[in-house]
């Protein structure tokens, strides 16, 4: 729905307002921002509630807050108490807090909690500061403190607006996100930024005009609690409807994001029947792939004329994705590479919809990935990782590592334990998530994932894992079993996992990284200590150059002028 970014202690104007300027691709529609002696907010907005009204910062009673997100339950929260000066869902936040009587984190989480959606919020009031964001951490908040000021926003880029604020990497944390494939916990790959937890609230104070954390509260903490039976599909799509009914809450244009894959189909599934609850217009479809051979370009073909909906396809340009690789670099924010076909899938959607649907979530929930049906090799891969990385993830300290050992051989005792693992530590909300939420805010475009609706999450955190991931068949049995009440093809419900980006444009990966793969063993001799794991990993190699060569070199400062050969030069 929108950026957001603030300070606490010394609030400057300018600085607010370049941190709008790094974000402004986040919400296209408005900008605004709040400053007293001590706090000052930030606010880019896209508009998808009460269009025409609702601007941010929103002002309460003795409170101002910026919210970037989708209160899903926001109808159902009102207070008749509270005087609404607008028709929008992110009123809810201020609302809700406007009844509080307490000061600390704690109190704050009971309020909090009674919020469903996707959301990060900034309030100020009483001269404290109150951080939060949602459970599954769908949408970002990320802090860091320079010269005696808290700094916050939705990007790490838009720290950037404060000159005292020098990116530089987090050796750590970048050793442990090549070695684990994603960003651990509270870590960015950057030194002294770090992550609000999903789930969490923060209470900031100015004390002795310098900005302390004075109390932290989890209000929400996802479980893994299998149950010993299940036999309940009806159950399980039910929540899974309710999701996707909730997720169409817009007065603008939604669509489908559609790979052909179960998960993304299981959405167009659905989509008729939660139109009509919703009483909203039922969602077209988009889809892109490197040709009409594509798999899954075919699938989606499928699924899309099974369920008579409105199909958008794409076919990437040849140099989709050399041209797109340093926007992909600067929106990301980490050193992601395969999946370039995120850049111009949502860029086409966003041409005719404000808001997409897609199916992120489901592996993590139901254990649909490769690595769960073998998870001593995972943790022999990653061990063999970190031994190249010279890198110990044992005796970690600092409030960005969430637990002591990151030492895979800890973690992947079992499934129900690795599932934990990965809920708790970063997978969906700093790899899946973070992807879906930059590459679609990057175009304007809103993407919601129906699969990490309460109600479905909640479900299916009690699944036996036997019902996840079948000894003999196919994984994700219960959401197959449930898919089959559905109008999808059978072949699309019994489809076996595909990695998303390999799987829509293979080709044009291999070639990209055939191109550049000379600048990959230099690039790799950049970091003598990383160089063995680089080279084993050359898209890594590349999209760590691209990081540095935007990120830290540049700064971030604002989006790469030059092509890649330029960007890895300049590391080189």
């Amino acid at each position: 729905m929108c950026g957001i970014g603030g300070m606490l202690g010394q609030p400057d104007k300018a600085v607010l307002s370049r941190m709008i300027d790094l974000i402004e691709h986040r919400g296209p529609d408005g900008r605004a921002i709040f400053s007293d002696d001590n706090c000052g907010l930030a606010h880019a907005r896209l508009a998808i509630l009460d269009v025409h009204g609702s601007k941010q910062p929103l002002y309460g009673d003795k409170a101002v807050a910026v919210v970037n997100g989708e209160i899903y339950n926001h109808l159902s929260l009102k207070n008749p108490n509270y005087i609404y000066r607008t028709h929008g869902d992110s009123e809810a936040v201020l609302a809700l807090h406007s009844k509080s009587k307490g000061e600390s984190a704690s109190d704050h989480a009971k309020w909090v909690s009674k919020l469903d959606g996707m959301f990060a919020f900034a309030l100020w009031s009483n001269e404290k500061l109150i951080l939060a964001r949602d459970p599954m951490g769908i949408k970002p908040l990320v802090r860091t403190i320079v010269d005696n000021t808290l700094l916050f926003a939705s990007e790490h880029k838009a720290l950037r607006a404060h000159e005292a604020h020098i990116p530089e990497i987090d050796d750590l944390a970048m050793r442990a996100r090549i070695a684990w494939e994603y960003p651990l916990d509270a870590t960015t790959l950057l030194k002294d930024v770090h992550q609000v937890r999903p789930g969490t609230i923060e209470v900031w104070q100015l004390i002795h005009n310098k900005p302390v954390l004075t109390s932290c509260a989890t209000f929400e903490s996802q479980k893994v609690e299998p149950s010993q039976n299940w036999n309940d599909p009806n159950g399980l799509l039910e929540t899974f409807v309710k999701s996707v009914q909730d997720r169409l809450m817009a007065d603008v244009p939604v669509g489908i994001v559609l790979s052909g894959g179960l998960d993304s189909s299981l959405v167009a599934a659905v989509a008729h029947e939660a139109a009509e609850r919703a009483g909203q217009p039922v969602p077209a479809c988009w889809t892109v792939a490197e040709s009409e051979d594509n798999p899954d370009w075919q699938a989606a073909e499928l699924v899309a004329s099974s369920l008579e909906l409105e199909h958008h396809q794409y076919l990437l340009e040849e140099d989709s994705f050399h041209s797109r690789l340093p926007d992909l670099a600067w929106h990301g924010e980490d050193l992601d590479l395969t999946v370039l076909f995120f850049q111009p899938l949502f860029a086409k959607m966003a041409e005719k919809v404000t808001v997409g649907l897609c199916g992120q979530g489901a592996d993590e929930l139901h254990a649909g990935y490769p690595r769960y049906r073998d998870l001593k090799q995972h943790a022999t891969e990653i061990q063999s990782r970190l031994d190249d990385l010279n890198c110990s993830l044992d005796n970690l300290q600092g409030e960005q590592w969430w637990t002591e050992s990151h030492n895979p051989e800890v973690h992947t005792k079992s499934l129900e334990q690795f599932l934990q693992f990965e809920l708790d530590h970063g997978q969906l909300s700093n790899f899946q998530l973070r992807l879906v939420d930059r590459h679609s805010m990057a175009h304007g475009l809103e993407v919601r994932v129906p699969f990490l609706g309460s109600s479905h999450r909640n479900a299916s955190h009690k699944l036996p894992m036997e019902w996840r991931l079948p000894t003999n068949l196919a994984e994700k049995a219960a959401l197959r079993k449930a898919a089959d009440l559905t109008k999808l093809p059978e072949e699309i419900v019994r489809r076996p996992k595909l990695p998303a980006g390999r799987a829509t444009s293979p080709k044009m990966i291999d070639n990209l990284l055939v191109e550049l793969q000379p600048r990959v063993a230099e690039l790799a001799s950049q970091e003598p200590s990383m160089e063995k794991a680089l080279l084993k990993q050359p898209d890594i190699a590349i999209g760590l150059g691209l990081f540095k060569a935007i990120h830290i070199i540049d700064g971030g400062r604002s989006k790469p002028k030059g092509d890649v050969t330029a960007l890895l030069d300049e590391v080189i």
